[in-house]
């Protein structure tokens, strides 16, 4: 399936277009991906996550600025971006200026190769599984350069501990996204979400469809507890704990930087949602005319949003040790347990 820059280019005309236009396509699809992530965003943050957490812990949560109290979003935006700058005296400052703007950035990188639906996708690579985890583990980066360069010791410790969270998670993360490549034999995208089409049984007038999900829920299972670590939400929010380290790597921060951080956050748990989509939910497909896969991936990703809001709202926070423990002697023996038994059927079957 064609990417949509070269879908667009073959439209006007181009079989090879020149590199001019191949640039413009790439940037105008680009600009389209980001804009719809930012606005999933911007509701999720100031407004969603205040609504979901209140409906599981029997509060009102914000009703007052414009129905439903949706204009907290821009009320919100305008607050945090008008606060003033705060640098501490002790901060490295080129590092303290860089940190908030690599977990945004490592979060959009990583879209770029997911076909979001309905055509929607930038690039195709062969490689585009290991893409993802490579640049959203830039992330760990971030985290670290504006703990360090906070001159704070609550930051660095958060920053610690935020490493160490996703030394723990991303290899039962990675090596459980391996069962699905073992069961595809690709580490392409769109070829694995084509691998989920069709149906894997049905009963009477219900066809289940052939997801990873539901012929591996085991697999799925594994992967959203990790991703839950990977984003920093209960229970293993033990990098930003504030009982313990006021805000963790976060600390220092005010203003727009904040924001940036906040933003980046959320653009994490998406693509965290996007990347489950597409390896167990079948990405796009759905019920209807193919360009409803773009209405379908987002209800996936906004399930797997729901997802790690009632986590933290009901679930409670583990501790560092505990966090460590889950990671290394759980998540990791069962994940590589997983990796070998699909293994082992996908030989059988083979």
């Amino acid at each position: 399936m064609a990417t949509a820059p070269v879908a667009l280019a073959e439209w006007l005309g181009y079989a090879t277009p020149p590199l001019w236009l191949e640039l413009l396509l790439d940037v105008a699809v680009a600009g389209v991906i980001v804009t719809i992530m930012l606005l999933m965003s911007a509701i999720a943050g100031p407004w969603a996550k205040r609504k979901i957490t209140a409906m599981f812990t029997d509060r009102i949560a914000v009703d007052r600025i414009g129905p439903f109290g949706i204009l907290t979003i821009v009320s919100d935006a305008v607050r945090l971006m008008s606060k003033e700058l705060i640098i501490p005296d002790g901060a490295d400052r080129p590092a303290f200026d860089l940190a908030p703007a690599i977990l945004p950035l490592s979060a959009l990188l990583g879209f770029a190769v997911i076909p979001l639906g309905s055509g929607l996708q930038l690039a195709d690579p062969e490689i585009g599984l290991v893409y993802v985890f490579a640049v959203s583990g830039i992330a760990s980066v971030g985290m670290v350069v504006g703990g360090y360069a906070s001159g704070s010791k609550y930051s660095l410790l958060g920053s610690m501990r935020s490493v160490a969270e996703s030394l723990a998670y991303e290899i039962p993360l990675v090596v459980t996204a391996a069962s699905v490549v073992l069961l595809t034999g690709t580490l392409q995208l769109s070829e694995i979400v084509a691998a989920q089409q069709g149906t894997l049984f049905s009963l009477g007038p219900i066809a289940v469809p052939a997801w990873y999900g539901f012929l591996n829920p085991f697999a799925l299972a594994l992967f959203l507890v990790a991703s839950l670590a990977e984003v920093g939400r209960n229970p293993f929010d033990i990098g930003e704990a504030p009982t313990e380290i006021v805000g963790g790597y976060i600390t220092e921060y005010s203003g727009i930087y904040f924001v940036l951080f906040f933003l980046g956050e959320f653009l994490h748990i998406f693509l965290s949602g996007a990347v489950v989509t597409t390896l167990f939910l079948g990405g796009p497909a759905g019920p209807g005319p193919e360009w409803l896969g773009i209405l379908w991936f987002a209800v996936k990703v906004w399930a797997v949003f729901l997802f790690t809001q009632w986590c933290r709202a009901a679930v409670p926070r583990v501790r560092i040790d505990q966090m460590l423990e889950i990671g290394w002697k759980g998540l990791l023996v069962l994940s590589f347990a997983n990796l070998v038994l699909t293994a082992i059927i996908v030989g059988v079957i083979a």
